[in-house]
């Protein structure tokens, strides 16, 4: 017997910027992934010094072709049904409706686009879960107006916002605001299209387009309820338990203060107001969040439907300068080593029962249905002596996580779906690599951009589809 629930949305979850490519093509405009080449270079663009915001002709960027899932949809959407996909989750590039943010009209040619990707989910009876904004920002409204930093961006989100419900009311009932929005505090220019100016307080700039993003979202929320009365509008947090590296007290706080670095975000978009430990960092740090008459008003009363969240790993924190020296390599959120727990390949810590952990902790503060948008194993795949790709290392991992989210439901966590992260080889956020695979399905694509771009199906392929078929039974 599963103890998935009957209608559990299974899928997998994707972002325009790392699979559609097609980066300028039937009007879109520039985004602030197609600034983000790969190497060193890479990261320190994300955290908001990009040197230009304009692209290099001689620099190779990823997400320009990516895996050109604009032009291969109809074959990648046919390959998720056969798995038997209940949910898609994608979502939706700003830059192809508003080519630069702050236009008049949409593109009707990327507004098209989606209702042909839409089309092609529903014929196969999949549910399309759509992200508004997922790491991605119209690159001119960063020039013009500061992105994020400027309040004039909440106006330009919810007028793309409510263009969006419009066009799509009939054919899409499960929305996100913000992917990952926590990851503004970490990538700043991934998360929100920052760039810091010399001199600037990063807690104040990045605090004040938080305040922005959040009444951004009430509002979208609100647009939501009264464009599509029964569809499900959530937000979305980069998830993962921060555990105390040992039991003194001083990291059990350090532990605690970490969780609410992320769960803030979440506690204004799901309770509706700001928590008191922020109003006192604030107050420590000597902050000033300008507010407009009414902000607060916006958050009380559109708080979100469910909280969808990535988890890929735990994290662990120390106060002792010693232990703090032996770190994770791979984590964007930065991690002491967890002495009881592996790594992947780029330095993830593997820890299923985390999920369990981190599903029990979020439903508990906020008792509101839990959708996990994102999950899943970066590795290099190899091809057997055969041609396929025995991704046993990649079954291993899902087969432990799904043990680990039923004993969630049978705790009481009421979860919605759950979409694994990449269900198709995709250009990685962090590194830009395509050689770092989450996909059930391969696709011939390697880092420089060189490849036939061709899918090929995987071990996990199958076993997915079976996970699929026995509603979450049958994990052998």
């Amino acid at each position: 017997m599963s103890k998935f629930p009957d209608g559990f949305l299974w899928g997998g979850a994707t972002a325009a910027n790392q699979i559609e490519g097609a980066y300028l093509e039937d009007g879109k405009g520039l985004t602030t992934v197609d600034l983000l080449p790969t190497g060193k270079e890479r990261f320190k663009i994300m955290e908001g010094y990009p040197s230009t915001l304009e692209p290099h002709k001689d620099v190779y960027y990823p997400s320009h072709q990516a895996i050109d899932f604009y032009h291969n949809y109809k074959e990648d959407i046919a390959l998720f049904a056969e798995m038997g996909f209940k949910s898609f989750r994608l979502s939706i590039s700003w830059a192809r409706i508003f080519p630069n943010g702050d236009d008049r009209e949409p593109n009707e040619a990327g507004l098209q686009f989606y209702d042909n990707v839409f089309d092609e989910l529903l014929k196969y009876n999949i549910e399309p879960v759509v992200t508004i904004a997922h790491f991605d920002v119209p690159v001119h409204l960063i020039k013009e107006y500061g992105s994020w930093k400027n309040r004039k961006l909440v106006d330009f989100y919810e007028k793309y916002t409510r263009t969006i419900f419009e066009r799509y009311k009939d054919k899409v009932t499960y929305w996100m605001t913000f992917n990952e929005i926590n990851m503004l505090l970490h990538l700043p220019f991934t998360g929100a299209g920052i760039v810091f100016e010399e001199g600037e307080d990063k807690n104040q700039v990045l605090y004040q387009a938080a305040h922005h993003q959040l009444v951004a979202s009430a509002l979208a929320v609100k647009a939501c309820h009264e464009i599509i009365p029964n569809a499900q509008i959530g937000c979305m947090l980069a998830a993962g338990k921060v555990y105390p590296y040992t039991s003194n007290p001083d990291d059990v706080l350090k532990a605690m203060e970490k969780d609410r670095e992320s769960f803030f975000f979440i506690d204004v978009q799901s309770r509706g107001k700001y928590p008191g430990y922020a109003k006192r960092f604030f107050r420590d740090n000597d902050l000033t969040i300008k507010m407009e008459d009414g902000d607060e008003e916006i958050l009380r009363n559109n708080t979100v439907d469910y909280i969808g969240f990535s988890y890929y790993a735990s994290r662990c924190i120390s106060t002792d300068p010693e232990i703090l020296k032996n770190q994770t390599a791979g984590n964007v959120f930065g991690s002491v080593k967890n002495p009881y727990l592996k790594t992947s390949e780029w330095g993830w810590t593997i820890d299923p029962k985390g999920i369990r952990i981190t599903a029990n902790q979020l439903y508990d503060r906020y008792q509101k249905p839990l959708f996990v948008v994102e999950n899943g194993l970066g590795a290099v795949d190899q091809f057997a002596s055969d041609g396929s790709i025995q991704d046993d290392y990649r079954i291993d991992y899902l087969r432990q996580h799904f043990e680990q989210l039923g004993e969630a439901i049978e705790d009481g966590v009421e979860i919605i779906g759950y979409t694994s992260w990449g269900p198709i080889d995709l250009v990685s956020a962090s590194t830009g690599e395509m050689k770092k695979r989450y996909g059930y399905i391969y696709v011939d694509r390697d880092n420089e951009g060189k490849g036939s771009l061709q899918r090929k199906r995987k071990k996990s392929f199958d076993w997915y589809k079976k996970v699929i078929a026995s509603n979450g039974s049958d994990l052998d």
